[in-house]
């Protein structure tokens, strides 16, 4: 029998990040419109040769984007809110501006970016599409069909993948003001969804991929069941075109059955997350209908078990009896694995890299599934590498060590609590350091300019000699700090420029982790993330910011500076972890390193540590049957990694770019004594969580959006602290912005953090004489 072998679709960025660069260089001005289509037309081509050269009997197309698909989405049904209307509404300009704000003064332009929010439980960010009253749609953009007609036109079995309906508008907010619901616009935006698909079906598509991820969550089906009925209702009437009914990252549920009866001519299965819907499915999906297997991991890289996969997709198949068919896939798009393991020969270990796959083995790993059912002798030397690899795997001594598992093992609950209640601590604290109402601060990062990273590239190069190096860096701190003392922030930071990335940073110190040449992942827009692996059990054998901090500390006789370490969560989260045992034990072995790491930070008299979480609720399970279970070992991990002080020590945390009022116990549970949370692009979400649950410790939501080049004004930013003082009392907040600053430039840098001081100052002058 004849298997299709596909995936949902493919990283965007290049072998060497080539889309990063193309649009960097339009931002910068540097490359024109033209040249950033043509380059990524050439992107695209290259891709799919590669996915036909290896195996795929049928390529996804549109899943390019120059900065997010959900922005692709809302762009191309004309969602465009009314403040990117002055320019042009149906060019990069606007779709830019959209993405990343736009602050021209040659052409009297200031907007704010939409809001980012993380999609769903991954590192990616997606851009919040904002549906106002009265919203009118119309088809703005024929990108899907442009790049179907591309492929088509190079000689490739072609399916388009669109961003279905349900989950565009379930996806969006209320723009400001709104008194309706994204999804009460669904009628509305139906008749655009026709229109394209009917381009799409004039240009010869056969199949169409129409990705849903909303049915992983829990859905009231008294409310979704018959949106998704009036929806591939209306898609049905398109002549022509099959949907494949796409959903990921976890099991269907109780959902399953209904999305089974929807008019669509096949249904997508991630059966890696969510393989327990496949007795279900077995029984549920028409006989007819075709059933996309997601077997091989869209997003961790480990070899799959071909053989366990194998026996699951012979399963599937003599299960349907040749009546519809059968698909082979990745469980979700392979945009969150790294693109190829071709640049780490020679770089990772003949042992570790025989453990890894990436985007183009991934591929090929979804192809060998296929032909061995099609073919099953052609592919045994394959299956048998693939057996010997994950044996060398199980059976390797570099992966337990007997030490951390017996340490994490033998605590006790006292590991896990703090000297002092919070406001015994906050007394203590506020003696010791001597604050003014209303502290100003930073995240921990500042500007990685060309020569901090000329710099590193020459040391890693060996053209820079290691005490050069080291020179450079204290001198970029000491002006760095001198700086902030002068601009008149009250706790500083050293600004990390000794740091790539806030999680490989600390996993080049630990034990247990590899670090890849070029395995970039995007996180969202141009910018790119290159998670280390986790493979085995983590200690830290030295300790890894005191120096720094013991110096950045030397040149503040007068001023705090914080600590900065990256939480055992967002390590976690930020990792490819290791899939041998469950991941709260592998936290709470980071958590330990952290907390060694804390301690030591102490007694070099580092009054302030700052351990970051910004990817605590990225991890929460997209069930909430799920939810207990997770949100008890993460805030345990935090507390045990933090719990090793005095009470005069001050235990910052942040958090960032995620729905906060589903975890905010938990938050409060972590008994951190402040916490700096991203406020601004979600226009004071926050509010109500602290409205609803209320908030005894020291918060300092942000004041302005670091993702955005844009400066806020003075103005601006003093209305958001004004609205913030009516929830929290005066002497528990803190003015800061909502991220590191480590992507921006200085010239706005200097500007924006000069304004929020200047908020900080007029407020506390204001309390003086109230």
């Amino acid at each position: 029998m004849s298997i299709k072998s596909t995936i949902l679709g493919f990283p965007r960025m290049g072998s060497d990040r080539q889309l990063k660069k193309l649009v960097e260089a339009f931002w910068a001005g540097k490359a024109t419109e033209q040249e950033l289509a043509e380059g990524s037309r050439a992107l695209r081509a290259e891709h799919w040769a590669l996915q036909a050269a290896r195996g795929l009997t049928e390529v996804p197309v549109s899943d390019f984007s120059y900065y997010d698909h959900v922005l692709d989405a809302a762009f191309a049904a004309g969602i465009v809110p009314e403040r990117y209307q002055q320019l042009d509404a149906a060019g990069v300009q606007a779709y830019f501006a959209m993405a990343r704000g736009l602050q021209d003064k040659a052409i009297g332009v200031d907007v704010p970016s939409l809001e980012m929010k993380k999609w769903f439980d991954t590192n990616y960010h997606y851009m919040v599409p904002e549906i106002a009253d009265g919203q009118r749609f119309a088809l703005s953009s024929t990108k899907v069909v442009d790049e179907y007609n591309e492929a088509k036109a190079l000689g490739y079995a072609a399916r388009p993948v669109v961003l279905g309906p349900v989950s565009l508008l379930a996806l969006s907010k209320p723009a400001k003001g709104a008194s309706s619901k994204p999804l009460d616009h669904l009628a509305g935006l139906l008749p655009v969804y026709v229109e394209l698909l009917g381009k799409l079906a004039a240009a010869g598509a056969e199949w169409v991929q129409v990705d849903e991820p909303i049915l992983a969550l829990d859905l009231d089906a008294a409310v979704y069941r018959p949106l998704f009925e009036q929806a591939y209702g209306a898609l049905a009437q398109v002549a022509g075109l099959k949907y494949l009914l796409t959903s990921y990252f976890d099991r269907l549920g109780d959902n399953l059955a209904w999305a089974a009866a929807l008019p669509v001519h096949g249904l997508h299965l991630d059966l890696v997350r969510g393989g327990a819907d496949l007795d279900a499915a077995l029984e549920t999906i028409p006989a007819d209908k075709a059933i996309s297997a997601g077997l091989i991991n869209g997003r961790n890289i480990w070899k799959a078990d071909l053989g366990k996969q194998l026996a699951v997709l012979r399963r599937i198949v003599d299960a349907r009896k040749g009546a519809a068919p059968v698909w082979v896939s990745s469980s979700c798009s392979l945009l969150h694995s790294p693109h190829s393991l071709r640049p780490e020969a020679g770089h990772l270990d003949e042992e570790t890299l025989g453990w890894l796959s990436f985007a183009e083995e991934k591929i090929e790993e979804v192809a060998v599934l296929a032909a061995a059912v099609a073919n099953p002798g052609s592919v045994q030397a394959q299956l048998d590498d693939n057996a010997a690899k994950a044996a060398s795997r199980r059976q390797s001594a570099r992966i337990t060590r007997p030490e951390v598992q017996q340490r994490l093992a033998g605590l006790d609950r006292s590991a896990y609590e703090r000297k002092a209640p919070f406001a015994q601590r906050q007394a203590v604290q506020r003696a010791a350091l001597q604050l003014p109402l209303f502290p100003t601060t930073t995240i921990g990062s500042f500007p990685q300019t060309a020569e901090v990273r000329k710099a590193r590239a020459q040391f890693r190069k060996g053209a820079l000699g290691k005490d050069e190096y080291l020179k450079f860096l204290d001198d970029e701190t000491r002006k760095c700090i001198e700086w902030q003392d002068q601009a008149g922030l009250d706790v500083l930071v050293h600004g990390e420029f000794e740091r790539t990335d806030m999680v490989e940073f600390f996993g080049e110190h630990l034990e247990g982790f590899v670090f890849t040449k070029k395995g970039w992942v995007q996180s969202y827009g141009s910018r790119c993330v290159k998670p280390p692996v986790i493979y085995g059990d983590v200690s830290r054998p030295h300790a890894m910011t005191v120096d720094v901090a013991r110096f950045a500390q030397s040149c503040s006789p007068n001023k705090p500076v914080k600590g900065m370490l990256t939480g055992p969560v967002t390590i976690l989260q930020w990792s490819f972890v290791r899939d041998d045992q469950p991941r709260s034990k592998t936290a709470g072995q980071i958590a330990l390193a952290i907390r060694d790491e804390v301690v030591d930070l102490e007694a070099a008299g580092i009054r302030v540590i700052q351990v970051d979480e910004p990817a605590i609720r990225e991890g929460l399970p997209l069930r909430k049957a799920d939810y207990a279970a997770y949100l008890e070992w993460s805030v345990d991990v935090f507390r045990l990694a933090t719990t090793g002080v005095g009470n005069a020590t001050q235990i910052h945390t942040h958090f960032c770019y995620s729905d906060f009022n589903e975890i905010f116990t938990a938050i409060k549970s972590l008994d951190a004594d402040v916490i700096t949370i991203e406020n601004s692009k979600s226009d004071l979400k926050l509010l109500g969580a602290l409205e609803a649950h209320g908030y005894a410790a020291e918060i300092g939501p942000g004041l302005y959006d670091i993702h955005s080049p844009r400066v806020p004004s003075v103005e601006e930013m003093a209305a958001r602290f004004a609205a913030l003082q009516k929830y929290i009392p005066a002497e528990n907040l803190w003015a800061n912005p909502d991220c590191g600053l480590k992507t921006r430039g200085w010239p706005e840098v200097r500007q924006a953090l000069e304004n929020l001081v200047a908020v900080a100052v007029a407020a506390r002058r204001s309390a003086a004489t109230a």
